[in-house]
Order: C-alpha cells, then sequence, then structure tokens
C-alpha cells in the first residue's frame, strides 16, 4: 500500500514540474508570462477532475429538472439558493427562463443568482491551498440569498405560478430545450454520453485560458507597477469604492468574470468584501437570459438594483469588518 501511494506521489510531482521544466528554458518569455504559464497549466489536471465531477452533477439532476422546480416554488429562496451554490452550469438560465414566465418569484430568482458562484469554486477548488476559502464564500452567500429572498418575497405583489406538478414538467422541458449554458452546450443535451466528456474538456480549456489571460494581464501590470500592494492601490484597495465598483462587474454575464475576480483576491488586489459583492451580483449566462426575455424592463431594472446594492452593502460590511462579523468564521479556523 505504502509503494502504491509513493508511485501516486512520484507522478503527482512529475506532472506538476513538467510545465516548469518545459517553460523555464524559454529564455525569449519575461518571468511575468512564464509564471502564468506555469500556474496556469499546473491548475489543468485539478480544473478537469472539478468539471467532470460538476457534470456527474448536471447529468443526475437533468432528469429530475421539474422536481427541482417544483421544490424550488414550494421552499422558495432556501431551496434555490442551496441548489445553485453547488458548482454547476445553467441552473441560473434555467430560473431566469422561468421567472420570466412567472414560474419563479422574484425572491427566489434573486436567491439563485446571488448563490451562484459561477466559476469561482472550481477555481478555488482547483487550487489545494486555497480550498479553505470555499467555505466562507459559500456560506455568506448562501445566507445573504435566503434573506434577500424572503424579503423580496414579502414585499412583492405579484405570486409565482402555481401550475400542477405534470404540466410543470412539459413546461419546464419546453422552456429550456433551446437554452445554452456555459460553452454553448445545449442544456437539454446534458443527459448525452458524449456530453459527459466533451462538455468537461471544453469548459477545461476555456477556463485555463481565463486564467492565463487575467495572469498574463497581471503579471504584467505588477512588473511595471512593482508589486502586488502598489496594483492594489490602484484598484482602490480598502476604499468603499471597491466593492460597489465590483459588484457591477459582476453583472457581466460570462463566467470569465468570476475567474478574474477570484484571482485578483488571491493576488490580494481586491478584499473579501469586494469579492463577496463581485459573486453576489454574478448570475453568470442567467442574466443574460433576463435581459433579453423579461419584457417588464422595469423588473429587471428593479431585479439588478437590488442584486447591486444588497451585494454592495454585504461587500462594505465584510470588508470593514463591521460588528466583528469576520471573526466568525475563526471558529473553523478561518482568518479573513
Amino acid at each position: 500500500m505504502q509503494s502504491f501511494l509513493n508511485s501516486i506521489y512520484s507522478v503527482f510531482n512529475v506532472m506538476f514540474s513538467l510545465p516548469e521544466h518545459l517553460i523555464e528554458p524559454i529564455t525569449f518569455l519575461p518571468d511575468f508570462l512564464k509564471e502564468a504559464l506555469i500556474d496556469s497549466l499546473n491548475l489543468v489536471p485539478f480544473l478537469f477532475v472539478v468539471f467532470l465531477l460538476i457534470e456527474v452533477i448536471e447529468q443526475y439532476f437533468a432528469k429530475k429538472k421539474h422536481l427541482l422546480v417544483f421544490f424550488m416554488k414550494k421552499v422558495g429562496p432556501v431551496f434555490g439558493s442551496l441548489f445553485a451554490s453547488i458548482p454547476q452550469c445553467g441552473f441560473s438560465v434555467i430560473a431566469s427562463t422561468l421567472y420570466v414566465r412567472r414560474i419563479l418569484s422574484r425572491g427566489t430568482l434573486l436567491a439563485v443568482y446571488i448563490a451562484t458562484s459561477d466559476e469561482a469554486i472550481p477555481v478555488l477548488l482547483a487550487d489545494p491551498a486555497k480550498i479553505y476559502l470555499i467555505l466562507p464564500i459559500v456560506l455568506v452567500k448562501i445566507i445573504l440569498a435566503v434573506v434577500v429572498g424572503y424579503i423580496v418575497d414579502v414585499l412583492v405583489t405579484y405570486k409565482a405560478k402555481e401550475p400542477p406538478i405534470e404540466e410543470l414538467k412539459v413546461t419546464v422541458e419546453k422552456e429550456i430545450e433551446q437554452e445554452e449554458g456555459c460553452c454553448h452546450h445545449k442544456l437539454s443535451d446534458a443527459t448525452k454520453t458524449k456530453e459527459f466528456w466533451l462538455h468537461p474538456l471544453k469548459h477545461t480549456f476555456n477556463i485555463f485560458i481565463f486564467i492565463l489571460i487575467v495572469s498574463v494581464i497581471l503579471g504584467f501590470v505588477i512588473d511595471k507597477v512593482g508589486t502586488e500592494d502598489n496594483l492594489a492601490k490602484y484598484c482602490l484597495m480598502n476604499s468603499p469604492l471597491q466593492p460597489v465598483l465590483v459588484s457591477f462587474v459582476g453583472l457581466i454575464p460570462n463566467c470569465a468574470i468570476s475567474v478574474m475576480l477570484t484571482i485578483l483576491f488571491l493576488k490580494h488586489t481586491i478584499s473579501f468584501g469586494s469579492l463577496i459583492a463581485g459573486l453576489s451580483t454574478s448570475g453568470g449566462l442567467g442574466l443574460l437570459v433576463l435581459f433579453n426575455k423579461n419584457h417588464d424592463k422595469k423588473d429587471t431594472a428593479i431585479i439588478l438594483s437590488i442584486l447591486v446594492v444588497i451585494s454592495s452593502l454585504t461587500g462594505l460590511i465584510f470588508q470593514y469588518n463591521v460588528f466583528h462579523i469576520n471573526k466568525l468564521f475563526s471558529i473553523f479556523g478561518i482568518d479573513l
């Protein structure tokens, strides 16, 4: 058994040292580019395993979409936020599509958006040294999503429709048949065997490119300004404006945004509060569906305003440690 574990350890050592051995001898590349390439390539195996696990989750729940929506309607923001917090692709798209038909309540939709972390969790999972950050991020976003969701549902004037379960099943299948998740794959194709391998590969490649681009840009900027601390100053670190501005950035409906925000936080360029603010407004492609299909533009504006205001305030609370809130995670041995 010991020899088997030693063999696995040796394989991992060779695998992680390979990018460095291949790239370091390339003399014409600047140091920041070498570092970005090595760090990004080292994440690829972890990313593929993570996205393969996510694909298993998606394929399992793809056959039960109507039941998920049924429970999300009955339990509301609690179920919506808990399920949205699981790394998966397309749930915010499904929620937005059903909200446009007023099958889901506004509070439930907001809970889904706030709890969705897009690619932040997979990126952190791919870096074993940063996995501990997942717990505070997920907990804060779920609690915020549930509270905001129920408050909004209490204040909202209309109620979501209550179609019978069989009618709901037909509606769900019909509504999401043409919708796309990330990587432009059809959500209705989630149960196909071909997609089980193809989508994780495409997703891994896309996220690798996002990470590489952000890392190269950050490396270049740091090389010019001198240190990460100098870059942090330019990014308004510790300024009350940073969480507000980052919350607007999070509204951009692309998973590259959550990748960028996560890397900026890991580089100590934005605060934990700003990361929470940006990830709480980052509803992924679901926001794009809302923009395109919700004919009530005033309603869309209200949803986006609530997202920005709540996310910004939450970001500021954590940035300035109001009521010593950051100490709550010391119970788990996490120092924010």
